[in-house]
């Protein structure tokens, strides 16, 4: 399989004041096409730090970086934005959902941005929300729908513009353990279409359900390991999926 994501040496400082610090130091990280990859450490460690710059969302300080073979460090912000437009998806954990919007407003934000006309918005929008097993809740208000339907309808929007990568970020967080492992299951279940799912998380039984785990410290990589056999879904996977 072809690496999806490549970094070589990826650093990252902030400053404060007249104060800077080193919140990545030297990642060097290689995800293939079709991986499910689980990134762990504490509060501090870096871990976000990471998902925003291989989701394109801040620059490194050093380093480079690859997407499907692509050098991220040289290109110009709309290239950038254009990139995290067409491939790249993100599950939040706080959903980051319009409250008044539908599910189905929620689902097509990312197709507005793109320019899509309102009728292939809507088509896409509403193959999103079934594949993820909420074709019956399109016109609901997302503050009517319950924690896990919240974070369904965010892996929707993640999905509408069908990416190569889906980057979640503590995905279960703000869910109760049945909600959270549903969660989970479905996002293998998408995993398993072919999509390379990358989750950020401090806790080990999330990260269990992935195939590999990345364990950062104090910004590098302390350890990165294959697990023998993830953690299966429960019987007939998720719905919709």
């Amino acid at each position: 399989m072809d690496p999806i994501i490549r970094t070589q040496g990826l650093s990252k400082d902030h400053r404060i004041g007249r104060q800077s610090f080193r919140a990545l130091d030297k990642v060097s990280l290689t995800v293939h096409a079709g991986e499910m990859v689980a990134v762990m450490g504490p509060s501090g460690s870096g871990k976000s730090t990471l998902l925003h710059l291989l989701g394109c969302l801040d620059r490194a300080s050093s380093g480079a970086y690859w997407f499907r073979g692509r050098n991220v460090a040289g290109l110009a912000d709309q290239d950038l934005a254009r990139l995290r437009g067409r491939h790249i998806g993100f599950v939040f954990q706080s959903f980051n959902l319009l409250s008044r919007a539908s599910a189905l407003e929620n689902a097509e934000l990312p197709l507005i941005y793109a320019g899509l006309p309102r009728r292939a918005r809507r088509t896409k929008g509403q193959a999103a929300l079934e594949r993820v097993g909420l074709g019956s809740r399109l016109h609901h208000a997302a503050s009517t729908l319950s924690g896990g339907e919240q974070q369904r309808v965010a892996i929707a929007r993640g999905l509408v513009n069908e990416p190569a990568l889906i980057l979640a970020d503590e995905p279960t967080g703000a869910l109760d353990s049945s909600n959270g492992h549903d969660i989970l299951v479905l996002l293998k279940a998408l995993n398993a279409t072919g999509i390379t799912i990358l989750i950020v998380t401090h806790d080990a039984s999330v990260a269990a359900h992935a195939q590999r785990q990345v364990r950062l410290l104090d910004g590098s990589v302390a350890s990165d390991r294959r697990i023998a056999r993830s953690l299966e879904p429960l019987a007939g996977g998720a719905p919709g999926a």
